[in-house]
């Protein structure tokens, strides 16, 4: 038993499980919470939408339709495993249930037979509709299954439950077939491998700090000579060729020659050198400033 996630909350634990999270419109506060309770909150509940299209099933969940208005649940998962937030709070996704399935739920233990059709489960369930046609032909992408997994996981961290906390919508309510085309016994085996931490946990800063480049430190003035082949002359003349020096017919190349020397002198110039700091023989000010990349 707890209370329900936020919609920021739930954004952000959703995200830190590595999931692509859009929000649709104003899904922050549309629900159906006038028409009853919502939480505390028990469990996550797994459908299929019985439709094809992500921006067909998405908008229908969102709106609903004709004697079922939205949202039809709290998130849309697509074939690509991205999660359309749709609705925060009470949602048309549950509808009744039996009470001791709830009751399994609550004592995360063995779910019995879903037999009655008594008790209110929009209020304890959050709810997730995946696009599937659920004819049991309708392939269930890995990216999906996985983004199910995923969902379920962060919230059940969240709130300190295990994977029996997890059901499918035919585990609720006799006479439904949802999900079809994988067990939830399955799903809940992948839920607590995740719990666990045997399954990838949430992806790392995705912007870490780029490593800092290598450059050549200077080789030394006699390094450059008539007759010297190098890697480093070549990254040099491709860094002179960049910067507008390129006093190349053919090349860069290996081997230091006059063409090398007189695009280097270009590029002393370019700094402001003259005389005999232009002569076109490499020194330490004008070499640190060309920052040549280690071959």
């Amino acid at each position: 038993m707890a209370t329900p996630l936020s919609a920021s909350k739930l954004v952000q634990i959703l995200r830190a499980e590595g999931l692509t999270v859009h929000e649709v419109r104003n899904w922050r506060t549309h629900n159906r919470n006038s028409k009853g309770p919502w939480g505390p909150v028990n469990g996550v509940m797994i459908h299929h939408t019985v439709t094809s299209g992500t921006d067909a099933s998405v908008n229908i969940c969102y709106n609903g339709y004709s004697g079922l208005p939205g949202p039809l649940c709290h998130g849309v998962i697509d074939k690509k495993g991205h999660v359309h937030l749709v609705g925060n709070g009470r949602a048309n996704h549950a509808g009744l249930g039996d009470s001791d399935v709830l009751r399994a739920v609550v004592n995360e233990t063995k779910l019995p037979s879903d037999n009655e059709s008594d008790t209110d489960g929009n209020r304890h369930f959050y709810g997730f509709e995946c696009v599937n046609l659920g004819d049991g032909k309708d392939p269930w992408p890995e990216a999906q299954k996985e983004a199910i997994e995923k969902a379920s996981a962060a919230i059940c961290r969240h709130h300190g439950w295990s994977e029996r906390s997890v059901i499918g919508h035919k585990e609720w309510q006799p006479g439904k077939v949802d999900p079809r085309g994988f067990t939830m016994d399955g799903m809940r085996k992948r839920i607590a491998d995740r719990l666990d931490g045997k399954a990838p946990g949430p992806k790392p800063d995705p912007d870490p700090k780029p490593p800092k480049p290598s450059y050549v430190k200077f080789p030394g003035a006699g390094f450059f000579h008539a007759g010297q082949k190098s890697a480093v002359i070549t990254a040099m003349g491709r860094r002179l060729v960049a910067e507008g020096c390129d006093r190349y017919e053919v090349g860069p190349g290996p081997e230091w020659t006059e063409a090398d020397r007189k695009s280097y002198q270009a590029w002393q110039r370019k700094l402001g050198f003259t005389g005999k700091d232009a002569d076109g023989l490499p020194g330490r000010t004008s070499w640190d400033k060309l920052k040549v990349p280690a071959p």
